[in-house]
């Protein structure tokens, strides 16, 4: 038979889906995948069950529910200062990756090159490739992330067409800083170029401040804005994502969003959209309750011989394994973890496009119950002896 799409049957299995099988294998805690083991806001759930009841089910409108559309517009207004129509500048999807699809889809053509940061959310460079055009990465340099400049500025050139930009970011829970937003800001600008913006853990920042690129000068007609249910509301299942754009690239994505999927379930549109209208307190509870989470893992990795690298966002906290005198790299030690320890992350290596990456770093995530991360570090202090002689 005529052999698949190159791409896609060359991609290797998920790292996901390899270290998930083996915690399930070993009954371990997975700390892997990023999502909560807790049920979002009761409030949500049920709008949700009683959308379904109110006689409106079948296709909403390709750019999602008038009620969305116009919470997203609130609370880019409420959170950023950002004036935005709701008519012809905001998208629903069904999901922020699907968001990702659609945006890329919409900005570049084959040939076309994109900028990403590295270490990266590992869909985007399977993306880019799909639609022919060429991923640019520029590597952030730990422990505290970094953003080279002079790299930077090199990756850009006559071809680029974007710059694919997450903060806070995953895996490294970095929040950009003032200063390396403006010289984005400044590059986007010079070479006439879009950003493309992932800031799905908009809402979980600890003490660092989060500012959209887009309300920066210059910026509000370069960029997309991506933004999730999943994180903001801890219903990662419900996969409805929401884009902000210039109508002119918005009119553009939905095209791309009409091609995917069309459109995301009602219900949990307008239960989103209750959601995004909530006080402001609980965006902070959020945000507070998360980065205790982050401290009580981070302390207990310290505790057990890691170094534990800065923090200042996302649901993930990096671990430099080096300290506990394992001698293989960090693909070898999740293993082993897994193995001897019970407990499971992800080799940070995963998430870079080209080889020669950093292989001493773990990526944990810490949004899970506290007692959960707890029993995870006591394993951890009972098991790392049993890891080192692995």
């Amino acid at each position: 038979m005529k052999p698949l799409n190159s791409m896609l049957s060359g991609l290797p299995t998920t790292i996901f889906t390899v270290m998930s099988a083996l915690a399930a294998r070993h009954d371990a805690i997975n700390l892997g995948q990023g999502f909560p083991d807790t049920e979002g806001p009761a409030d949500l759930i049920e709008a949700a069950a009683a959308a379904l009841r109110d006689g409106r089910n079948q296709y909403p409108p390709l750019t999602g529910v008038p009620e969305l559309r116009e919470a997203v517009a609130r609370s880019n207004a409420r959170f950023y200062g950002l004036a935005i129509d709701p008519a012809s500048e905001v998208i629903v999807t069904s999901g922020a990756t699907e968001a990702l699809a659609s945006s890329l889809m919409a900005l570049l053509d084959p040939g076309d090159e994109i900028v990403v940061l590295e270490p990266l959310y590992d869909t985007y460079v399977p993306m880019i490739r799909a639609l022919g055009a060429i991923p640019r990465p520029v590597r952030l340099t730990p422990p505290d992330w970094s953003l080279p400049r002079a790299e930077l500025e090199a990756a850009f050139g006559p071809r680029t067409k974007a710059i694919l930009l997450n903060s806070p970011m995953n895996p490294t829970g970095k929040v950009f800083t003032s200063d390396e937003r403006a010289l984005i800001a400044e590059l986007v600008a010079r070479h006439d170029v879009y950003a493309i913006c992932d800031e799905v853990y908009e809402h979980l920042t600890f003490g660092a401040c989060h500012v959209p690129l887009m309300t920066l000068p210059d910026m509000r007609a370069r960029c997309v804005r991506i933004g999730s249910a999943g994180k903001s509301f801890s219903l990662t299942g419900w996969k409805v994502g929401y884009i902000t754009a210039p109508a002119p690239i918005a009119g553009c994505i939905a095209k791309a969003h009409q091609l995917l999927t069309f459109t995301t379930p009602p219900n949990l549109q307008r239960a989103v959209a209750m959601g995004l209208d909530k006080d402001t307190d609980y965006f902070a509870t959020l945000a507070s309750d998360m980065r205790a989470k982050r401290d009580l893992l981070s302390n207990g990795l310290r505790g057990v011989g890691f170094d534990v690298l800065p923090c200042d966002g996302s649901y993930f906290v990096v671990a430099d394994i080096r300290p506990t005198g394992f001698a293989g790299d960090d693909m070898a030690f999740c293993r082993a973890m897994t193995e001897h320890c019970r407990v499971t992350a992800i080799p940070v290596s995963a998430f870079y496009s080209t080889g020669d990456a950093p292989n001493h770093l773990v990526r944990f995530a810490f949004c899970k119950r506290e007692e959960v991360l707890t029993e995870a570090v006591a394993r951890l202090r009972a098991g790392l002896a049993d890891l080192r002689a692995a």
